[in-house]
């Protein structure tokens, strides 16, 4: 294995841990503040409450988790887990492009263009 392909191996590696522990904080992060704005509140198992619909784009889930809501920020948690391994995926492309390595850097390309249209497709 090259050099350059060893440091861009744990650099991906190292982006995907780093992603992963700081959206495990964050969603931490909202738990506590669920916690700490409702301590009595019992959660009722016996129905299912979906995200109301004021929060079920991404600026309102960022504008909620900015104003401290536990809620939103778990939301936003989860939305920078999602966010890691399509970062993961642009930076693979473009560690490729810059290695000149056109295999691995169209193949990136595909992935990533699938998880945009995935990710940003209204069904």
């Amino acid at each position: 294995m090259a050099a350059g392909d060893q440091r861009l191996e744990m650099a991906m590696g190292r982006m995907l841990q780093i992603g992963v522990t700081i959206a495990a904080f964050v969603v931490l992060a909202g738990g506590v503040l669920s916690l700490v704005h409702a301590p009595h509140t019992l959660p009722d198992y016996q129905h299912f409450h979906g995200a109301p619909p004021t929060r079920m784009h991404v600026d309102s889930i960022m504008t909620a988790a900015f104003y401290r809501n536990g809620g939103a920020v778990i939301e936003f948690g989860i939305l920078l887990l999602i966010a890691t391994p399509i970062c993961r995926v642009l930076f693979g492309l473009v560690g490729f492009a810059l290695m000149r390595d056109r295999l691995y850097t169209a193949v990136s390309a595909v992935v990533f263009a699938i998880l945009l249209f995935s990710f940003f497709s209204h069904r």
